[in-house]
């Protein structure tokens, strides 16, 4: 009788470790691949492009900042970029572009940031590495807009690991000078207004 009560036991302690095991591992889990319910958010902003090495024309900042907001998660079917405070000719460089911005980006779902009423979405973290050209002396020109970008437009979405290699010099081009990486917080691949178009 001692003995089956010790067998029994013994058994009992090795199943709770392995459940705990298990519950642990799944907690792990899920951690690091940092899914994660959210919901849309409206934001609205206004960004004016100030740089010495490259100019813009409002035409060409308003197809670059769509580029970026699209790379950073904002929801494609009501993102909204409009030229502001343009002087110059069309398609002429401005000597200080600016752009109106109506997006809606992903926020946790329990954050304070998140709208009341909206409904909640599965999201995931996606790596981010800003591209804006193929051309590496083309990107090399870029340096001003991503460096801007990094502190005025990143801070809009819901963003971590955030790292800006910047060797950004006024009135040079120095390739491969500048890299901006982050992890966003982005909507599952079939949600709507995200889903890939055919």
């Amino acid at each position: 009788m001692r003995l089956s009560t010790r067998l029994l036991s013994r058994w009992s302690l090795a199943s709770a470790a392995s459940f705990a095991l298990l519950g642990s591992s799944a907690t792990w889990a899920d951690s690091v691949d940092g899914g994660q319910s959210a919901v849309w958010t409206h934001k609205e902003f206004s960004f004016v492009y100030q740089g010495f090495t490259t100019k813009y024309s409002c035409d060409g900042l308003q197809d670059k900042m769509r580029t970026i907001l699209l790379q950073f998660g904002a929801r494609k079917q009501d993102l909204k970029v409009y030229g502001r405070g343009c002087v110059g000719r069309s398609g002429a460089p401005d000597p200080f572009p600016g752009v109106s911005v109506k997006m809606s980006v992903l926020v946790p779902a329990d954050s304070s940031a998140a709208a009341d009423g909206e409904p909640a979405v599965p999201s995931h973290w996606k790596a981010v590495e800003l591209k804006l050209d193929r051309s590496s002396l083309s990107e090399a020109g870029e340096c001003e807009l991503v460096e801007q970008v990094k502190q005025k437009v990143l801070p809009l979405f819901t963003s971590r690991n955030v790292d800006l290699r910047n060797n950004c010099v006024p009135h040079q081009l120095t390739p491969g000078g500048t890299r901006l990486t982050a992890e966003v917080l982005a909507a599952d691949q079939m949600q709507l207004g995200n889903a890939p178009t055919k």
